[in-house]
């Protein structure tokens, strides 16, 4: 096999793609077709699989659990598990990561057969989504459009997402997921709001002093920490990454506690 068949296995594609390619004459060889035929076929097969199996759980003399979860019962789950793949990303171990990975993926068959059974969607429709989307997206790939830098892609990107609205731009408190963690949305918040990002000096002193101003209440706790996350700003780091690293750590560390200590 060519280093070209070779990578043609681990080039994301659809049969659509496939089959535009060979129309325009993108791909020549008969044995490549056969390759990303196969290719195809397997990843189909695998979701198809995880798919069937979740049918399987939720069917009457499925499992009594997985029967009786809804999108709703579900939420802490997935924000459990992108959790956890993202830790598995922090942890630098490549093969705890996959695994992570298929627990969202888990996630993502378990709400495509509610879907399907509900009649609002499949996971066709899922896969679907995103392919239109990222095409959709990336005019300066897919279409005619000309983005040189990352800053003209995110411009682009954002128009784009105004135009799927119908003109109308989302709200602040829209675009920020109450979902994500409260120093990646005050991350997007102050990101929205145009706050600068200041050098490390004047960001550290920033945040001193509106530490040592901050009365001790709520409020002041949380002025004190959107402080910090604008220091964390200028410097380019992620706060919620950052502090979550740092906590991981910190409980590695711990003795293992016995079940009457938690």
């Amino acid at each position: 096999m060519t280093s070209s068949e070779k990578s043609l296995l681990i080039t994301p594609f659809s049969a659509s793609q496939l089959f535009e390619s060979v129309l325009l004459g993108k791909i020549y060889s008969l044995r490549s077709v056969i390759i990303m035929t196969n290719a195809l076929s397997r990843l189909n097969w695998a979701m198809q699989e995880l798919l069937d199996i979740m049918r399987r759980l939720r069917a009457p003399d499925g499992c009594p659990w997985d029967k009786e979860q809804t999108h709703e019962t579900l939420r802490p789950y997935l924000l459990e598990e992108a959790a956890e793949a993202a830790d598995a990303v922090t942890s630098g171990n490549r093969l705890e990561l996959a695994g992570e990975l298929g627990d969202v993926l888990l996630q993502v068959a378990f709400h495509s057969v509610i879907g399907e059974e509900e009649g609002t969607f499949a996971y066709a429709d899922v896969e679907r989504s995103i392919v239109d989307k990222l095409v959709r997206r990336h005019p300066h790939v897919f279409g005619d459009v000309t983005a040189e830098t990352s800053a003209e892609v995110l411009t682009n990107w954002q128009a784009i997402k105004t135009a799927e609205q119908g003109g109308k731009p989302r709200s602040a408190a829209d675009r920020v997921p109450a979902a994500l963690g409260a120093l990646a949305r005050e991350t997007q918040a102050q990101k929205l709001a145009g706050r600068p990002k200041l050098p490390d000096d004047a960001g550290r002193l920033e945040a001193l002093s509106v530490l040592q101003a901050a009365p001790p209440t709520e409020a002041g706790v949380a002025e004190a920490l959107a402080a910090v996350v604008a220091w964390a700003r200028g410097l380019g780091i992620d706060p919620e990454v950052a502090l979550r690293a740092r906590t991981h750590a910190a409980l590695a560390a711990l003795p293992d506690l016995l079940p009457d200590a938690l």
